[in-house]
């Protein structure tokens, strides 16, 4: 598999912004980039979303229900996002983690549901600053791994996004050998876990990610991709992004 670069506009986005999508898709038609494209959005535009993007670039949702059905007002399920057009959902976000009190039994359920309807789930994970300046970095990240990825996944639909609390949206960002270590870590943490299976497993560095940092964070060793926040919601910095993912074998 190549690299991944996912947006997350988060709770961004009305009809007006699809035309976004549309110069993101038009861009990925004229010139196939090397890494697989994905935008996660809000529920109410995934199927519009599916349609103007006429499969050139993937489509997915920001969350899920770890349920089917049933008595859940407001909630949606990974077969309605399927049913939708999306391909793939975000689940344990550092965001539904903090405000929305999710636990990383939660966040496994989610992502069992995700594979249940034939989504990619992407499973995030990150530290806060203080257990950063801790030094608990690795620890936690290792522990939300064993809390939070079910058994049984495959490298193919599932991916892994680390994205360090204190950098998301701050403009902040770990050092290089800092991210390396840490998704050093996270493979080693994959691979005793999932044997085999998680060596392939992309790992997806998110916090603060940008046209200028790039092409450096992607080149990083175990960089399996981006998780892209901010810089997602404008077509010309995602596609700056997605350019930057080098060739890796």
């Amino acid at each position: 598999m190549g690299p991944l670069i996912a947006g997350n506009w988060k709770m961004h986005g009305l009809a007006p912004q699809l035309g976004e999508i549309e110069a993101i898709a038009a861009s990925v038609k004229v010139t196939p980039p090397v890494a697989d494209v994905l935008i996660c959005l809000p529920a109410t535009l995934i199927s519009r979303a599916v349609h103007t993007a006429g499969g050139r670039i993937d489509i997915g949702g920001e969350d899920c229900s770890a349920e089917v059905s049933g008595a859940f007002t407001g909630d949606i399920s990974a077969e309605m996002l399927k049913g939708a057009g999306a391909s793939a959902v975000i689940v344990g976000h550092s965001e539904r983690r903090q405000h929305h009190g999710e636990t990383d039994a939660i966040v496994a359920a989610k992502a069992r549901a995700a594979r249940r309807a034939g989504l990619l789930a992407i499973i995030c994970i990150g530290e806060t600053k203080s257990q950063r300046l801790d030094g608990k970095a690795l620890s936690v990240c290792g522990d939300q791994i064993a809390g939070s990825v079910p058994d049984g996944i495959t490298a193919s639909g599932t991916a892994i996004g680390y994205e360090p609390l204190w950098a998301i949206g701050s403009g902040q960002m770990p050092t290089s050998e800092e991210i390396a270590e840490m998704h050093a870590h996270i493979r080693q943490c994959l691979v005793t876990r999932l044997g085999t299976e998680g060596k392939d497993v992309r790992i997806l560095y998110g916090g603060s990610v940008n046209p200028s940092n790039a092409r450096d964070i992607l080149a990083l060793p175990e960089v399996g991709g981006a998780l892209v926040g901010g810089a997602s919601l404008k077509a010309g910095d995602f596609e700056a992004i997605i350019r930057a993912a080098p060739t890796k074998a």
